[in-house]
């Protein structure tokens, strides 16, 4: 993938201007330091369009400006004023990172160019009132709320908010958050600490043991307190335990809002990341000469695991159950290369990025699995690469999908650094099947629909799989070592 470039991008002549013009105000002298710094974001744009050849008093001003300029003890507004006028000068150096996206393969490339309605905003877009609201309500945090909060833990909360309020998906990634990401793509899915069960009693989901150290724990979730929703889905009597701990659960490192309140009184959301992590292995096994696959999530090696355990079964395979239940994704290219086990040269999925035509991706190498039938399941909590697995498969006809009608998930994210330790978790394509039809909060339709306890779902499966099973099996054998 092309490199990513951070452009700092700093509103200089109008802040100035506006700093000077608000220093008269002494109640905010001392947040105005913020202030300055809230004009300071990372951009993601091509160099094309990193300086617009026209319009250049109406567009930002592009610097490099280094944290040893500042001086944290400065907090005046008349020494913040030279500073950004002593930084008025472009700097062409600017640093060059990669996108390590654990989302998207290394072929892909991603038109991150501002497009000509947000590059050339005229300054006085930005109003001095909300500066100035702005550092009035940090100030207001600083000096009234019931307990002292650094001023780095509000920037990073306020740019926390501001991906939050994007999309569900778009998070501001810490060190944890940011390193648990990461081991994903090798096998994590992660929770955040704690187990609940329905008291009817109480009526109310409750809290029944919290991790030590874990996320929930940090945040002050205490064992007895209520669980009343999560995400966006209320829990009531009609939820299973199931249900519940699959919403808790998720991609090690994004973050889920969860709603608590003590014993039913004031109700109270928390962001919580998944950062309890759960090493996933995908399980195989023999059925009735049937392999019998729960594949958890979409790590990188997900293909080469699962040969690996159909080559570890030693013994002929005469059909597939693929089990997707409570599958939340993960490496999107990973389910490409799983579809590739299945099907030769087929479009798999379409992936839309803001300004550039579809992209196709498409199954390659030999289809190792192609000749087994196959019946996959999947439930509510099927989402992402697995929907794209699943719906690939389906309209190929390669597999009849049993269950009911997943998640609903048809979005790309791209995790793209800030630093060794930060990271943005940003929405930057949307997928459809490779026919065309929209994922995202629709979900796939199965082709046997099930209901009821999914305890008896696989059996339903294998039966059917059993109706179609080769009378004789195909045994997976390692290839010998040529070197020997």
């Amino acid at each position: 993938m092309r490199p990513i470039y951070a452009i700092r991008s700093f509103l200089i002549k109008k802040i100035n201007r506006d700093i000077r013009r608000l220093s008269s105000t002494p109640a905010l002298c001392k947040p105005v330091f913020m202030a300055a710094l809230l004009g300071l974001v990372s951009v993601n744009i091509s160099q094309a369009a990193a300086a617009p050849s026209h319009h250049s008093a109406q567009k930002l001003q592009l610097i490099g400006l280094n944290t040893d300029e500042i001086d944290p003890a400065e907090d005046n507004l008349s020494d913040i004023a030279d500073m950004l006028e002593a930084a008025d000068d472009i700097d062409d150096s600017i640093d060059s990172v990669a996108d390590e996206s654990v989302l998207n393969d290394e072929a892909e490339v991603i038109d991150t160019a501002i497009p000509p309605e947000v590059a050339h905003v005229s300054l006085n877009a930005i109003s001095p009132e909300t500066l100035k609201t702005f550092v009035a309500v940090v100030d207001l945090v600083r000096r009234e709320y019931v307990d002292a909060v650094n001023d780095e833990t509000l920037f990073n909360n306020a740019m926390s908010g501001m991906l939050t309020k994007l999309d569900s998906h778009a998070e501001f990634l810490d060190a944890e958050a940011y390193e648990n990401l990461r081991a994903f793509t090798e096998g994590d899915v992660g929770d955040v600490g704690i187990k609940v069960s329905y008291q009817p009693r109480e009526g109310y989901w409750v809290i029944t043991e919290v991790i030590d150290d874990s996320p929930a724990d940090k945040k002050g979730i205490a064992v007895g307190d209520y669980l009343h929703q999560v995400g966006e889905f209320k829990l009531d009597e009609n939820r299973q335990t199931n249900d519940v701990e699959q919403l808790l659960m998720g991609i090690a490192g994004t973050q889920v809002d969860v709603v608590t309140s003590k014993a039913g009184r004031r109700k109270h959301t928390t962001t919580l990341q998944r950062n309890n992590s759960h090493p996933q292995t995908i399980e195989i096994e023999l059925v009735d000469g049937i392999a019998v696959v729960r594949l958890p999530a979409f790590q990188n090696d997900s293909r080469d695991r699962l040969l690996e355990g159909l080559i570890d079964l030693d013994a002929p395979v005469s059909g597939i159950l693929l089990d997707l239940r409570d599958n939340p994704g993960g490496v999107l290219t990973s389910a490409v290369n799983v579809a590739s086990l299945f099907m030769n040269d087929t479009d798999v999925v379409q992936v839309q990025a803001r300004q550039n035509e579809p992209r196709v991706l498409s199954t390659t190498g030999e289809a190792i699995l192609k000749p087994l039938p196959m019946v996959v399941l999947q439930n509510r909590y099927s989402a992402s690469a697995a929907e794209v697995l699943a719906s690939s498969l389906q309209a190929q006809q390669r597999a009849t999908i049993l269950g009911e009608v997943s998640y609903g998930k048809g979005s790309v994210q791209s995790v793209i650094p800030l630093n060794d330790e930060q990271a943005v978790k940003l929405t930057v394509a949307n997928y459809m099947t490779a026919t065309g039809k929209k994922i995202d909060e629709i979900g796939v339709t199965p082709d046997v629909m099930l209901s009821g306890n999914e305890s008896t779902w696989r059996q339903q499966a294998l039966e059917l799989v059993k109706e179609r099973a080769l009378t004789s099996g195909v045994r997976f054998v390692r290839k010998p070592n040529r070197a020997q």
